[in-house]
């Protein structure tokens, strides 16, 4: 039995989608668990979409997600090159023994030609104009200098079959297909030749990649068949959507690897996330670390149907990540995070991540959650009523006072001391603790959800600014 070898071929043209990140997470998983090989190969065929760098991005996107490849090119391996702009030569010359197979053609046609043969509702066919030129005109004019492209010859009768893991069955009549071109004027091959030349040479096994592909994949079995090659294993993946009835798409919004680590995803979570895209392990686990993903991952939970990328889902599955972590490893992640947040450099941002650490679920909303209190402002005085604590802006105002002279004989303030002093005070007043502690904690914040509790914020602020806010709101409560 073969070993199983997969890759992923990305072209570079820009971030790492979502859509190709799974596709890549699947051919990773089904060749680990297979005890197999994973290669990724770059395909740049098509220098007009090449985008300066994204080369990079496809390299550090795969490694930060884990999903370590056996072979590529920037790691070698026995059946380089691994980018397609490399491999010219190669194409050329199976361009040509497939001419001669009957499996492809010169075409000389201009473009003016080709527009020409567009029918009235826009739609254009190529003919098979150039399939008959005789070989001797065809050497001639390629001896003149006369530009032209290398076109697959498809049957103009008959349906091609074959099957794929996961849809069964798939048939295709050969005259809804076109003959496509395979070699560009420039010499350059198009993805419909490439692939398949490549595939076989790196002894690629199983072929995992979207549904799109379904129509077009009887093209490459018949240039499979006429080279006397064995086809490959097909596995073609549900489409992610974004809702019911569009696609997960870059112009919709975050359809990115990168743009969901800089809202503060963290890539564990991104990477298990997109597994859950079309496939659900038979325990129905959801959150999962790459090992267990390859332990637990089979082709048989793979869905026919398109999934819809759910960020809440996502968003509930980050902050279990989040709670994971430890302590340092929180106050890690969410460093850069604090640092862009207005009270960097006015608290202690290890204290701040403590009091986040099991109240986030994305990091990037950390700002947000507490920029506020880098100063009060005038806030909303109806936050102080409250009908299960009964307090109301009346109440605060008695209270207040009291508060304020509580804490100023505090000067141990620790969260725990404050709470048991605070606690202890309460009761020797006869004043019920949770409407002491909520108009404390609406005092000194302004805010109606905050990070920690009253005497958690008051720790976090110190003895002076809790003060101070105190008075700035009995000032507030009493205009």
């Amino acid at each position: 039995m073969k070993r199983v070898r997969t890759r992923f071929a990305p072209s570079p043209t820009g971030f790492m989608h979502l859509g190709g990140l799974r596709t890549a997470l699947y051919a990773y998983l089904y060749a680990k668990s297979n005890g197999g090989d994973f290669i990724l190969r770059i395909e740049d065929t098509d220098q007009q979409r090449y985008v300066e760098g994204a080369i990079d991005v496809i390299y550090n996107s795969l490694k930060e997600s884990g999903l370590y490849y056996d072979e590529g090119p920037d790691i070698g391996g026995n059946y380089g090159p691994y980018v397609q702009s490399e491999r010219k030569e190669i194409y050329a010359e199976y361009a040509k023994k497939l001419i001669d197979l009957g499996g492809a053609y010169y075409c000389f046609c201009s473009k003016e030609r080709l527009e020409s043969l567009t029918d009235a509702n826009g739609n254009r066919k190529y003919d098979k104009h150039c399939l008959h030129l005789p070989k001797e005109e065809v050497e001639r004019r390629i001896a003149a200098g006369e530009p032209y492209v290398i076109r697959q010859n498809i049957p103009t009768e008959g349906t091609s079959s074959y099957e794929d893991l996961i849809y069964g069955t798939i048939n295709v009549d050969y005259d809804e297909l076109e003959d496509n071109i395979l070699i560009k004027s420039d010499g350059m091959p198009t993805y419909n030749f490439a692939n398949v030349i490549d595939d076989h040479l790196m002894g690629i096994t199983h072929v995992i990649r979207g549904t799109e592909y379904l129509s077009s994949t009887p093209k490459y079995n018949l240039m499979y068949d006429a080279f006397g090659w064995e086809r490959p294993v097909y596995i073609h993946l549900p489409t992610i959507m974004k809702d019911a009835t569009r696609k997960l798409s870059k112009r919709y919004g975050d359809a990115n690897f990168d743009d969901f680590v800089n809202k503060g995803y963290l890539k564990e979570a991104i990477i298990n996330y997109v597994a859950l895209l079309g496939w659900a392990p038979k325990d129905n686990v959801e959150k999962m670390t790459l090992s267990e993903m390859i332990e637990k991952f089979s082709l048989d939970g793979i869905s026919k149907s398109p999934s819809i990328f759910d960020e809440v889902k996502l968003r509930w599955l980050n902050g279990e990540y989040i709670r994971a972590l430890g302590e340092e490893e929180f106050y890690e992640a969410a460093l850069p995070f604090l640092q862009k947040s207005k009270v960097n450099g006015k608290y202690d941002l290890k204290k701040i991540a403590k009091l986040l650490h099991g109240r986030t679920e994305v990091l990037g909303e950390i700002p947000e959650k507490i920029d506020w209190l880098a100063e009060i402002e005038p806030y909303d005085l109806s936050l102080y009523d409250n009908k299960k604590n009964k307090t109301d802006r009346e109440v605060a105002k008695n209270l207040l006072p009291e508060i304020k002279k509580y804490l100023a004989e505090i000067d141990d303030f620790s969260n725990d001391n404050l709470y048991q002093t605070l606690s202890a005070k309460a009761a020797e007043a006869g004043i019920k603790s949770g409407a002491l502690f909520w108009i404390m904690r609406i005092a000194i914040t302004g805010q109606g959800v905050t990070p920690g509790g009253a005497t958690e914020m008051a720790a976090l602020l110190g003895k002076e600014e809790t003060l101070e806010r105190i008075d700035f709101s009995m000032d507030l409560l009493n205009k």
